[in-house]
């Protein structure tokens, strides 16, 4: 299954800080409807993310209801991003 969409980057500034881009409503419905045969533990979800020409393997990690895409600085440097840029992602999800 593939989803695409666009959404913001944004800077998390916890203990861990990190880049993230939340997964639309209406995305994170439809990802709810296949995690249990996909997820592996505490509701993770492995996906393959494509943002312009750069693609990586990862988890989608839930909260409160949505999915985040975790955004490492390979792919930020490589794509030209800073937080609040609109960003165009393609997920597949992986079973």
């Amino acid at each position: 299954m593939s989803l695409n969409f666009r959404a913001p980057l944004w800077y998390w500034r916890g203990p861990a800080p990190w880049y993230f881009i939340t997964v639309p409503e209406a995305e994170c419905a439809v990802l709810q409807g296949v995690s249990r045969t996909v997820t592996y533990g505490w509701g993770m979800i492995p996906v393959r993310v494509r943002i312009g020409g750069t693609e990586w393997k990862t988890s989608l990690f839930p909260k409160e209801g949505r999915y985040l895409v975790p955004v490492r600085a390979g792919v930020r440097k490589a794509e030209g991003l800073e937080e609040g840029d609109e960003v165009a992602v393609r997920l597949e999800v992986s079973a």
